[in-house]
């Protein structure tokens, strides 16, 4: 299927591995030149190389934190009219609400809601002005499913999701979409360090937890990454211009509602 987005823009943060590289990857076989952020040079650089050498489309690395306004500025600077964005960023470890701080808080909002908004409003204006844009927001299942042991994403995420409800129904007239993937369990960096911070206390090896994860899910594995990445890259197409405001779940069908 031809997307129809070949020779577009994409700004896409988190994107030295996991989630966010798989996603700037699928675009990139699309033929869409990509800015790809993330806080680590080294690891970002050679993302962005890897990148091009695959599939030949322009790959231009940028270190960078979401959660700073310098970090949001370099990252406009290198992409400054985007059709496509991605925000994207790692969750707090897990942990006992007792022991988080008001810097918790205030470091998860800054990460997963606030640095999101500050680069949607610097990019949507733009994007309805030359009538087409997607804008993605990689969130959790947990804005559906909380777990304890991540309140603090639960929270921060809810909050972008609530935000961009309202927005995204100001945009799609105009050609600009904005939805969220909410990612179930997926074979990433992320989902293990999300393991070992529950280890503590738990008395079983990382292996064994592993598994069980594994096996709790209806689909009996995790996700592989670039099935995530090939959803986003639909999601970003000219032919997904219908679907809006919308928190769609990647999870193997591990949420248990109906609807």
């Amino acid at each position: 299927m031809d997307l129809g987005i070949k020779g577009r823009q994409a700004l896409i943060f988190g994107a030295s591995r996991g989630l966010g590289h798989a996603c700037a990857l699928a675009v990139a076989r699309e033929g869409v030149d990509v800015t790809v952020v993330a806080r680590t040079k080294a690891a970002i650089e050679a993302a962005a190389k890897a990148i091009a050498e695959e599939t030949g489309v322009r790959a231009t690395p940028v270190a960078a934190d979401i959660r700073t306004a310098e970090g949001r500025a370099a990252a406009i600077a290198a992409c400054p009219a985007p059709d496509i964005l991605l925000n994207n960023a790692d969750g707090p470890e897990p942990g006992d609400f007792r022991d988080w701080t008001r810097e918790d808080w205030h470091g998860a909002f800054d990460s997963m809601t606030l640095g999101p908004i500050e680069m949607i409003r610097a990019t949507v204006d733009g994007m309805m002005d030359r009538g087409f844009g997607r804008i993605v927001n990689i969130s959790s299942r947990s804005v559906k499913i909380a777990q304890s042991e991540i309140g603090l994403s639960n929270a921060a995420r809810s909050a972008l999701v609530g935000f961009t409800a309202g927005l995204a129904r100001q945009t799609v007239a105009r050609n600009v979409t904005i939805n969220n993937l909410l990612a179930g369990i997926f074979d990433s960096g992320a989902q293990k360090r999300h393991i070992e911070g529950m280890l503590p206390g738990l008395g079983k090896s990382f292996e064994q937890v592993w598994q069980e994860r594994a096996a709790g899910s209806p689909a009996k594995r995790y996700g592989d990454p670039s099935e995530f990445g090939a959803y986003f890259a639909f999601l970003c197409s000219a032919k997904a211009g219908y679907i809006n405001a919308q928190n769609l779940l990647i999870d193997g069908g591990a949420y248990p509602g109906t609807y």
